[in-house]
């Protein structure tokens, strides 16, 4: 009787499948939809819906691997063990789970600057390079703050703030799309009217590579194995169902987008561009309700990244890749995912941690999908072939991002390399003193 009493509160403490549904579309509809459509605008033209749901398509095939590895061997700080597993404890299991660490991290600052932004809006200060890295801060502050509180709160919150965006979001984009008329719905199936990309293919895959950026939450998910109900089943649903609710809802939001403003417009707009086009549609409220479901957006995203985010640190340090400050352990992931953060959201605009996100997430997930062919495949009953399509995806919107960033902002291109180069360098060394540690523990027992 003890044993069931004790069992059944475990399982209440554990996250519901509805409730990691919550959180992986709480970090999923953050900054991406606020932030990005102008930025993708700038590349793909108005082919921004199409780039959306391309973005989706490249997700579906990437999410495999995680979902055959989590379903496999359910763990919180999903990744890193894959990494882990697939290549052994080294330099380079520990360099792409530290790729993986920075970019979410980024996406964090993310999501602080665009509650800035958008708070701003009404004022018309949202350029402010004062006022918007300063609220960007405050975000992150109080987002750490409500994780302090604890694991309850964190899926409490997560779940009543993603049911608020969603449905926010829903009436946006509904709203937007009957103002525009329901015919501008057919503009998803047509060329018609619609500005082609300046730098044509090019631009548009270019233009995917940020939108994956939007979907790219999903791999939070794989961090709750430990805290969720019935890991092995509710990881890979928990997953599908948040990537086909974002891409309904991105769809929408775009159409609506691209039938409000022109792409100059959007362009010009591209850090707020979705209450630049609530203005001509519904006037000062149509701002005032897009400021309210941005901030709600962001605010909870950044809940729950910090959430996902400090377990895979945990993870990371307890596997010897990541340092720990010294004294008692605690919430210590969380001060330095917050602090690192706070840091990336005082220095970089948005364009920059959207680009430097994107470049990092995407050579990480190639090396996902890598170790899972060359070592895991067996182990987790993959199918090659999904894997190798992912790849091929990977590199196909990769390589025409980073050759059109090379042309427009070598500067974010040169501290992605710096970024990475440091990673490594700092697991290089990680790795020897822990060899050396392991060779003198060794020699003494011999002793």
């Amino acid at each position: 009787m003890q044993f069931r009493m004790d069992h059944s509160t475990q399982t209440q403490k554990k996250l519901s499948l509805t409730g990691s549904v919550a959180l992986g579309t709480g970090v999923m509809i953050g900054a991406g939809i606020f932030a990005l459509v102008g930025q993708v605008a700038e590349l793909a033209g108005g082919w921004v819906p199409w780039a959306f749901l391309a973005g989706a398509v490249v997700v579906a095939f990437s999410s495999y691997s995680y979902i055959r590895y989590s379903a496999t061997n359910p763990s919180a700080g999903g990744i890193a063990m894959l990494l882990k597993a697939a290549y052994g404890p080294g330099v380079v299991a520990g360099s792409f789970s530290l790729f993986m660490y920075v970019s979410m991290i980024l996406a964090e600052s993310l999501l602080g600057r665009t509650f800035g932004t958008y708070l701003l809006r009404p004022f018309g200060l949202q350029g402010s390079e004062v006022w918007v890295p300063v609220l960007a801060v405050v975000a992150i502050v109080a987002a750490a703050l409500v994780n302090l509180v604890g694991n309850r709160w964190v899926e409490r919150s997560a779940t009543v703030t993603a049911a608020l965006k969603i449905v926010g979001i829903a009436v946006l984009a509904v709203a937007g799309i009957l103002a525009a008329g329901v015919s501008s719905l057919g503009r998803l199936f047509t060329a018609a009217d619609r500005t082609p990309p300046e730098a044509g293919w090019l631009g548009f895959l270019a233009g995917t590579t940020l939108c994956i950026l939007a979907y790219k939450g999903f791999t939070t998910i794989t961090n709750q194995g430990a805290d969720l109900q019935q890991p092995e089943r509710n990881i890979g649903r928990s997953i599908m169902i948040s990537i086909a609710l974002c891409t309904v809802l991105y769809l929408l939001i775009t159409v609506a987008v691209t039938g409000s403003l022109t792409v100059p417009q959007i362009v010009e707009a591209r850090d707020y561009a979705l209450a630049e086009a609530a203005e001509p549609m519904f006037g000062a409220w149509g701002v005032t309700l897009t400021v309210v479901i941005a901030v709600v957006a962001t605010l909870s995203g950044l809940i729950a990244s910090l959430f996902s985010v400090s377990k895979l640190y945990d993870m990371l340090r307890d596997m010897g890749q990541a340092p720990g400050l010294p004294g008692k352990e605690g919430h210590q992931s969380l001060y330095i995912t917050a602090g690192l953060a706070i840091l990336m959201a005082a220095f970089f605009d948005l364009s920059q941690i959207a680009s430097l996100g994107a470049i990092l997430y995407l050579a990480m997930d190639i090396a996902i999908h890598l170790g899972i062919l060359r070592h895991l495949k067996d182990d987790v009953g993959a199918k090659p072939w999904i894997p190798w399509v992912a790849i091929l995806l990977d590199v196909a919107v990769l390589v025409p991002f980073v050759l059109l960033k090379a042309q427009s902002d070598p500067f974010t291109l040169v501290v992605t390399a710096v970024v990475a180069l440091v990673i490594v360098v700092a697991q290089w060394f990680t790795v020897r003193h822990r060899s050396e540690d392991a060779d003198q523990e060794s020699g003494q027992e011999h002793h």
